[in-house]
């Protein structure tokens, strides 16, 4: 399996980028992070911009999986069961998209297979990439049969 996760902000040297780190190295699948940066002071066009930078890495991906606080609430076990199911139907490429401190714009949440939320409070974005780099490793251990994960 082939992941993309694309995201504004750059990561710099922290807890957060290790905790990324460390989940992503357990992962037997190929995953590359994609970083971008605007420095566009009017939100709505700053927003747009993302979209435009986010959408173009997603080429070629089958699926986009967006990261925002008005996704669905799926437990762990849900989330690996999309991707066993997906994976079922041929699909092999995953984007996971995070947004930065304004969201994501409408127009990429649209082209989205799944717009997923860590919960209703929010997050900060470079700790959100270590929480879905541990739920990446998580579905892997229930896709796989590994004792990581227990209900």
């Amino acid at each position: 399996m082939k992941i993309l996760i694309a995201a504004i902000g750059k990561a710099k040297s922290s807890p957060q980028l290790q905790l990324y780190q460390d989940y992503i190295k357990r992962i037997p699948w190929k995953v590359e992070c994609k970083e971008f940066d605007t420095k566009i002071a009017d939100t709505t066009q700053r927003k747009a911009k993302e979209a435009e930078l986010l959408l173009n890495a997603c080429a070629g991906y089958e699926y986009i999986i967006a990261l925002d606080e008005s996704g669905e609430l799926l437990s762990s076990r849900e989330f690996s069961n999309h991707l066993a199911k997906w994976q079922q139907q041929g699909a092999s490429s995953f984007a996971f998209v995070i947004g930065g401190a304004d969201g994501l714009d409408a127009s990429l949440l649209k082209k989205a297979k799944l717009v997923w939320s860590f919960g209703r409070v929010t997050w900060p974005h470079m700790l959100v990439r270590g929480m879905l780099a541990e739920q990446l490793y998580r579905a892997h251990s229930v896709i796989s049969g590994h004792p990581y994960h227990r209900d």
